[in-house]
C-alpha cells in the first residue's frame, strides 16, 4: 500500500476537481461527443462479437440437441444435462482470477487469446465421439469462456463514465439474446449439411461456428486497445479528455489504485453485492434455462425440428430490443430500480401466461415475454454493480462476482427442465416465476439500503475523513478515496 505522502504526490500531481471541470467545459462539446462516438464505433462492435460468440458456442449444444446429438452419442436425458452442467463448474471458478488479472495481463491481449483457443475447443466438439469426450470438451470450454463476460464489463468502466455504462453492457449482453436468434437460423441452415464429409449436421454446427470464433479471435489481437490512451482512433486532445472524465467521474483513475486483498473482501462483505448476487442468480437460473432449453420446449409443443429452429429466432430477437430500450432507458433516467423492475414484471407476466396458457401457439407467445423480461434484466444489474463497487478491484471483484451468481443459476438451470415434464415443466416454470418475484423484493431492498447510505454519508463526512484530512489535503485527497472506495462520503451511490 502506498505511504500518505505517496498520496499526496499524487494528489497533487492530479489536476482539482475544479480544474478538471474548467477543462471539460472548455472543450467543445462536438469534440466530447465525438470521441464517445469514437469509441462506440471502434469498441463496442468488438466487444458485441466476442459476447456474441461465446454465448453462441456456450449455447448451441442446444441446438445441437435438436439437430440429433443425443442420438449421435447415445446420450441418456441425465448424461445430457451433466454436459451442459460440467460447462458452468471451471466457468465459475476462473471469472473472478481473471477479471484480478485482466490489467496485468492486458485486455488487448487476454480477451482476442481467450477467443481464439475455445474456438479450438469449439471446433473438437465437433469430432467428439463419446459421453466422456463431450464432458472434456464442455469443461475446457467452460474454462476459457468464463473470464469473458466479467472481462468485458470490467472493462467498459475504463473507457465509459457511470452514467453511460448500462447502455453500453446492453451493447454487448444484447448480444447474447441475438445469438439466441442467430443460433437458431444458422442452425437450421448447417441441418443440410447432415452427412457431409462423413459428419451428422449437430457436428457442423460446432465445427463451423467454432471455425469462426477462431478466425476472429485471431484479428482481434490487432483491434483491442488496452485503455483509452491506447486507442489508435482517438486523437491525443480526445484520449486526454476521455481520460479527464474518468477521473472527474472516478476519482479512483490513479497510480495509487493498485491490487489489495482488502478490495476483494470490501465487494464481497458489501450488501449491495451480497443482494445483486442473489437476484444475479435468480436471473441467471431463468436466462440460461430459456437460452439452453428454448429450442427443445418449442419442440416439445409440438413443432417439427427444422420449424423448432426458426420458432427459436423470434422470442430473441425480441430481448434484443427489449434489452437495448430498457438500457437506454436506464441511463437516461440514471435509474436502475425502475427500469429493473418493469422488465421483471414483463417475465413475471411471460410465466404466467405460459402455465395457463391451453394451445401451443399462446404457449410460445409467453415465451416472448418471457425471454424478453430476463434478458433485459442483466446490462441493468450489471452497470449497478459496477456504478456502486470502487476502487477499481473492488470493481473487478464485484463484477465476477454477479457473474459468478448468473453461473450458479445456468447450473440449477440444467436440472429444471427433464423431457417427460415437457412442455410445460409446471414445477420448473413455477420455481422460475417465483424466482422473478423475489428478484424485484430483492431489488427494491437493494434501493432502498442505497437511499438510506447515500442520505448518512452527508452526515457522517467530517468523521469518516478524519484520519485522512492534513493541511495540503483538507478534503483527505487520493489516499482517502482508495482506501474507502465507494464509502467515501462524496461517493453518491446509483439508485
Amino acid at each position: 500500500m502506498a505511504t500518505m505522502n505517496d498520496a499526496e504526490n499524487a494528489s497533487s500531481s492530479n489536476k482539482s476537481d475544479i480544474e478538471k471541470e474548467s477543462y471539460v467545459s472548455a472543450v467543445d462539446g462536438p469534440e466530447l461527443r465525438s470521441a464517445i462516438r469514437v469509441m462506440d464505433w471502434t469498441i463496442l462492435p468488438i466487444m458485441t462479437m466476442f459476447y456474441l460468440l461465446s454465448f453462441l458456442d456456450r449455447a448451441n449444444i442446444g441446438n445441437a440437441r435438436v439437430a440429433g446429438l443425443e442420438k449421435g452419442l447415445k446420450l441418456t436425458d441425465k448424461q445430457y444435462q451433466i454436459c451442459v452442467t460440467v460447462t458452468y463448474v471451471p466457468y465459475i471458478l476462473s471469472e473472478i482470477p481473471s477479471n484480478l488479472l485482466l490489467r496485468k495481463i492486458g485486455p488487448n491481449i487476454a480477451m482476442p487469446l481467450i477467443l481464439t483457443i475455445w474456438g479450438i475447443i469449439v471446433i473438437f466438439q465437433g469430432f467428439v465421439t463419446s459421453f466422456h469426450g463431450l464432458i472434456a470438451a464442455r469443461a475446457f470450454l467452460g474454462l476459457v469462456e468464463g473470464p469473458m463476460f466479467p472481462g468485458i464489463a470490467l472493462y467498459l468502466s475504463g473507457f465509459y463514465t457511470r452514467a453511460e455504462l448500462s447502455v453500453r453492457i446492453a451493447f454487448f449482453f444484447s448480444a447474447a439474446s441475438l445469438s439466441g436468434a442467430f443460433s437458431g437460423l444458422l442452425a437450421a441452415a448447417i441441418d443440410n449439411l447432415n452427412g457431409i464429409g462423413g459428419k451428422p449436421a449437430w457436428a457442423w454446427i460446432f465445427i463451423l461456428e467454432g471455425a469462426f470464433s477462431f478466425l476472429f479471435g485471431v484479428i482481434t489481437f490487432f483491434l483491442v486497445p488496452a485503455t483509452p490512451r491506447q486507442s489508435r482512433f482517438l486523437s491525443d486532445s480526445q484520449k486526454e479528455l476521455i481520460m479527464h472524465r474518468l477521473e472527474k467521474d472516478r476519482p479512483f483513475v490513479n497510480p495509487l489504485d493498485e491490487f489489495s486483498i482488502k478490495h476483494v473482501f470490501a465487494a464481497m462483505k458489501s450488501p449491495h453485492v451480497i443482494l445483486m448476487f442473489l437476484v444475479f442468480f435468480m436471473g441467471g437460473t431463468n436466462l440460461f434455462g430459456l437460452a439452453l432449453f428454448a429450442p427443445s420446449i418449442i419442440s416439445q409443443l409440438g413443432f417439427s425440428p427444422n420449424r423448432t429452429q426458426l420458432l427459436s429466432v423470434g422470442p430473441f430477437g425480441a430481448a434484443f430490443a427489449v434489452t437495448l430500450i430498457t438500457a437506454y432507458i436506464s441511463d437516461k433516467l440514471k435509474s436502475r430500480i425502475v427500469p429493473l423492475v418493469v422488465v421483471c414484471l414483463f417475465s413475471v407476466a411471460g410465466y404466467s401466461l405460459y402455465l395457463g396458457s391451453h394451445t401451443k401457439h399462446a404457449a410460445y407467445g409467453a415465451i416472448y415475454l418471457m425471454t424478453s423480461g430476463i434478458y433485459a434484466t442483466v446490462p441493468v444489474i450489471a452497470a449497478w454493480i459496477s456504478n456502486n463497487s470502487e476502487p477499481y478491484y473492488t470493481r473487478a471483484t464485484a463484477i465476477a462476482v454477479g457473474f459468478m451468481a448468473t453461473n450458479f443459476g445456468g447450473i440449477l438451470s440444467t436440472w429444471l427442465y427433464p423431457t417427460k415434464e415437457g412442455p410445460k415443466f409446471r414445477k420448473t416454470n413455477s420455481l422460475n416465476l417465483s424466482f422473478m418475484l423475489i428478484m424485484i423484493l430483492f431489488s427494491v431492498t437493494n434501493a432502498a439500503i442505497l437511499h438510506y447510505k447515500n442520505k448518512n454519508k452527508s452526515k457522517s463526512r467530517s468523521e469518516v475523513l478524519a484520519p485522512y484530512i492534513t493541511d495540503k489535503e483538507p478534503d483527505g485527497g487520493v489516499q482517502a478515496w482508495v482506501d474507502l472506495g465507494d464509502r467515501h462520503p462524496d461517493f453518491r451511490y446509483v439508485i
